[in-house]
């Protein structure tokens, strides 16, 4: 076993999909396919039960899972010890992200960023796209981990005179309560979402944006009935029937939205979402920011 093969399996257990966990492991499917293979090779044990949509852990799959877990913890934490101890960085830091960006863990990245440098002051602000893209032109923010998609036509959104780099992209979909009369269906396209009551985070979150561009784009009318500043709330409400919600795929995979169903929008151009790291010009940026930006090198 290596930590190459423990990183691989961990993310295959999560996402239980060959294309996403290949896509968030930066690796093709066949690479991902082969090292899984190879791991249960060198246990002796098959890890997953393989279907044509998915994938599950088997028993020795979920009892190898928070071992896996250990050892990347440990070699991650190993090297933030010794990186700890090659020169010290002072200063002060402000990182700013949206709320449930899927793959990336900004809270676990400044408590990684804190383990290195306990010298640096940081501080985190977690607001909408909109509000931190506008604070970073303004000089408040060092680096901002923001959502969006690539044609966007919303200036609130757009990445002009910032340095960005893609983290990761998933589509959105449909969230509805179980017993919607949508819930069955396997897809739905734009036109199937007229005339419903919907559920939608606040103006500056880059959600809420994206879902009012696409439907005004269509020209199809939208009723936002409930509005609501965290996605927490949005799913509390999808629970009471209130309305549904367009969302990008990985709020559909929360543990807590497991009972609700998660629909694919079938569109000729499916709009992608997007999730960046933006930052200032080099010349202007912050050497602190590029040391944070490290952290994410095997994604960059």
């Amino acid at each position: 076993m290596d930590l190459r093969q423990m990183e691989y399996f961990v993310a295959l257990a999560e996402e239980s999909q060959f294309t996403r966990a290949a896509e968030i492991t930066r690796v093709s499917q066949s690479g991902l396919s082969a090292a899984i293979k190879s791991l249960e090779q060198d246990l002796n044990a098959k890890l997953f039960t393989r279907t044509t949509r998915s994938v599950e852990l088997t028993p020795a799959g979920r009892a190898l899972v928070p071992h896996a877990r250990n050892l990347l913890a440990e070699a991650t934490a190993g090297r933030d010890a010794v990186t700890a101890t090659v020169g010290e960085v002072t200063g002060s830091l402000h990182v700013g992200a949206e709320q449930c960006l899927g793959s990336i863990n900004v809270p676990e990245l400044v408590e990684r960023f804190h383990r290195r440098h306990r010298e640096v002051e940081i501080r985190f602000t977690q607001a909408g796209t909109g509000d931190l893209l506008s604070r970073m032109r303004d000089g408040e923010i060092d680096l901002a981990f923001v959502a969006g998609t690539p044609d966007t036509a919303d200036p609130r959104l757009r990445l002009t005179g910032l340095d960005h780099a893609t983290l990761a992209t998933e589509p959105l979909v449909l969230l509805t309560p179980p017993d919607d009369p949508l819930a069955s269906r396997k897809s739905v396209t734009w036109e199937d979402l007229q005339a419903r009551t919907y559920i939608d985070l606040e103006g500056s979150w880059a959600i809420r944006m994206i879902t009012d561009e696409l439907f005004a784009t269509r020209k199809i009318p939208r009723r936002v009935a409930f509005t609501v500043g965290d996605i927490h709330a949005l799913i509390d409400m999808l629970h009471r029937g209130l309305g549904i919600a367009v969302v990008p795929q990985s709020v559909a995979r929360k543990t807590i939205a497991a009972e609700l169903r998660a629909i694919q929008v079938v569109d000729q151009a499916n709009p992608t979402w997007t999730v960046s790291a933006a930052f200032p010009h080099h010349e202007k940026g912050s050497t602190l920011a590029t040391e944070f930006l490290s952290l994410l090198e095997p994604r960059l």
